[in-house]
């Protein structure tokens, strides 16, 4: 019997989309409303000045989310439980700490900007639409599975798409894009440095360290691999998980190298360099409806769907992974796969960080402004969590044969490195005035 060469390449691409899970998610998750805000706000600012750090960001990236997913997929615990279990009290409850409020401030400006992208198509108060996403994200990630929930959401994340078409209808400089593409443009200045640590912040980011570990667990028990009590990690699993990771990582920093060309060549070279509003942000996905009669109100559409879709993903990632960090670090039962009545501690988490970051909205910050903060606040955040992540990952005694090679180790201290010089940069050139 024959089988066609259509036949085998529709059985691959099947066989690659079902590798595809928790990184996609994470990647997904990623570009959330924090991270379009961030790259928007950076390619009105500076044009194409940071395109750059999309591409070179990448492979640290995927070494981050790697070394993390490996870390789940090996122990099949989190990354709070390994800490609780092989380190001391004095790493778990600082590391904790950083992600309960990171990951709450977060959720505050992602809430923020939902309200303002929601209130650019039905204008109401802003606190009724506040009020209105945070029931919902509640109730969708407390009674339903969040894997049906994620996929459903994932679709509304296709408006992302907009991004690189708005790329192919305008007229772009394709020499110049191309040049800061590759080649690093850096400014020691303050407003540089606290963009960039912003960039890096909400591309590498606190919440996808814990969220992917945690997942690569949740994946493990919902396949029952721990009943037979002769748990192994096999190549193929560590080659599929990796799979994942990259395919993830890479969609996502399309998406971001996308947001930063449509803003630098939109925005910036319109002149507006300071993103005020949300109706600022989406005045740069204009250009892709501008033969209609209603240009300004669908490019406000378009937008609006990406923010509040991707706003509904990332909430419940950022408000799953604080409750993981906590629920581990104190052994309660956790998992989105867990009713309600069998982890009432991790459910908790949930609610109050997420009801917290509700009531960040009420103390007068712009809730657009907001979300540059808190990437900047995730890319401080980052450093020394990923510290935490070298040690777990290249400690014989807790991965065995699976801990991480050169490459891997290469790659984490770069990340932990330059991400470091970045936040203490950018804190030196605050106090000096620079």
């Amino acid at each position: 019997m024959k089988i066609n060469k259509n036949g085998k390449k529709k059985n691959k691409f099947r066989k690659f989309l079902s590798i595809l899970g928790p990184g996609l998610i994470t990647g997904a998750a990623d570009d959330d409303p924090s991270g379009i805000a961030t790259y928007s706000q950076t390619g009105a600012q500076f044009g194409f000045g940071q395109l750059w750090t999309a591409v070179w960001m990448l492979p640290f990236m995927m070494g981050v989310q790697e070394a993390s997913a490996r870390i789940g997929l090996v122990t099949g615990k989190g990354i709070a439980a390994v800490v609780r279990e092989k380190y001391n009290k004095k790493m778990l409850y600082t590391m904790v700490a950083i992600v309960l409020i990171a990951n709450t401030i977060n959720i505050g400006a992602d809430i923020g900007a939902m309200a303002a992208a929601a209130n650019l198509i039905i204008p109401l108060h802003f606190s009724a639409w506040t009020l209105l996403f945070t029931a919902s994200i509640l109730i969708l990630e407390i009674f339903t599975s969040y894997r049906v929930y994620a996929r459903i959401l994932k679709w509304l994340a296709l408006s992302l798409l907009a991004y690189p078409l708005t790329i192919l209808i305008i007229d772009m400089p394709w020499a110049e894009v191309i040049m800061a593409t590759f080649i690093p443009h850096f400014e020691f200045s303050f407003a540089f440095l606290f963009i960039i640590t912003g960039v890096l912040g909400t591309t590498i980011s606190p919440y996808m360290f814990f969220w992917e570990a945690s997942q690569e667990v949740e994946e493990l028990k919902e396949k029952n691999i721990f009943q037979n009590g002769n748990y192994r990690v096999r190549k193929p699993m560590v080659k599929r998980m990796r799979i994942d990771i990259n395919a993830g990582m890479l969609i996502s920093e399309i998406t971001t190298w996308s947001i930063m060309v449509v803003a630098g060549a939109v925005l910036h070279k319109g002149g507006v360099q300071d993103i005020g509003t949300a109706a600022d942000a989406a005045k740069a996905l204009e250009p892709l409806v501008s033969s209609f009669p209603n240009a300004g109100f669908l490019a406000k559409l378009i937008f609006a769907i990406g923010i509040i879709g991707l706003g509904f993903l990332a909430v419940p990632v950022l408000s799953g992974s604080a409750a993981y960090a906590v629920s581990e670090a104190v052994n309660w039962d956790s998992g989105l796969s867990l009713k309600l009545k069998k982890a009432h501690g991790f459910y908790g988490i949930i609610t109050i960080a997420t009801l917290i970051g509700l009531v960040i909205n009420f103390v007068g910050i712009d809730p657009v402004k907001a979300l540059v903060y808190a990437a900047v606040l995730n890319g401080v955040a980052s450093v020394p969590l990923i510290y935490i992540i070298i040690k777990i990952s290249s400690d014989k005694k807790v991965m065995g044969e699976n801990k991480s090679g050169a490459l891997s180790k290469s790659l984490l201290w770069l990340t932990f490195i330059g991400m470091g010089a970045a936040a203490v940069s950018m804190f030196v050139l605050m106090f000096k005035g620079g």
